[in-house]
């Protein structure tokens, strides 16, 4: 059994109140939404610490909590409700990002399955062949790197792993098995808190990557390959409209 919570806020930096921005004729959040009913989830909360969200998402019958407006992240907007919640510190909650309105529900399913199989993990994710040397080079698809037994070693904007003998260009076709990170998290509550009350820690802040704290805290993550392909979050307005796109070619 396990818990979805669509963190969502108005103050998008590049897409300014971007979960009430329609796509195919809906709101980014309400297909969000949908896409999470899909899974196995007992149960499907959406955050928010703005009243136009929470009323919107009402409005197609989600349920709400509010949180504060302090929180600097997904995660710690997600920590909130697991404590006022009463949750369970062993229990599992999957963190879906309000603006991935094309998340196949098949990975909601099996990042919680994930985590619920290794005991030692504190939080679980997932991962995608990296398919072109662009992508390799391009700071914007975050690579990770596990151990044998798929535990995180690390995940950083730059390609890796570096094969010694490429040279200089990260625009080659680089390294057979590179993997890319997909960005859906499992968490044991208790991880969640403890991320939570952590301080943010110096490879996080160096690469812009709230995951490395858990990483640089000793906490573990397990990684598996993903059984489907997710398609693109909604970012920037270039992204709304591709996105809109293939939303309504799929009806």
């Amino acid at each position: 059994m396990y818990r979805i919570v669509i963190p969502a806020r108005h103050g998008s930096l590049r897409l300014p109140g971007k979960p009430l921005l329609l796509l195919a004729g809906k709101p980014l959040l309400q297909h969000v939404h949908e896409r999470a009913l899909r899974s196995r989830a007992a149960e499907t909360l959406v955050a928010t610490d703005d009243e136009r969200i929470a009323a919107l998402a009402r409005g197609f019958g989600a349920q709400v909590m509010m949180t504060a407006a302090h929180h600097p992240s997904g995660t710690d907007r997600i920590a909130e409700v697991a404590a006022r919640g009463g949750w369970s510190p062993q229990d599992i909650v999957v963190n879906l990002q309000g603006d991935e309105p094309l998340m196949p529900a098949s990975l909601l399913d099996q990042v919680a399955a994930l985590l619920e199989s290794d005991a030692e993990a504190a939080i679980a994710t997932l991962s995608a062949p990296i398919a072109s040397g662009e992508a390799f080079g391009d700071p914007n698809v975050v690579k990770v790197v596990c151990d044998a037994k798929g535990r995180a070693l690390y995940f950083s904007r730059a390609p890796i792993p570096w094969p010694r003998d490429a040279g200089s260009d990260a625009r080659r076709p680089g390294y057979a098995g590179a993997q890319r990170h997909v960005g859906i998290y499992a968490y044991r509550v208790a991880a969640l808190a403890r991320l939570a009350a952590a301080s943010p820690t110096p490879l996080e802040q160096t690469e812009k990557l709230e995951q490395l704290r858990a990483l640089e805290n000793g906490m573990c993550i397990r990684v598996a390959a993903a059984v489907e392909s997710p398609g693109p979050d909604v970012n920037t307005p270039e992204d709304l409209a591709r996105v809109s796109k293939l939303l309504q070619g799929a009806h």
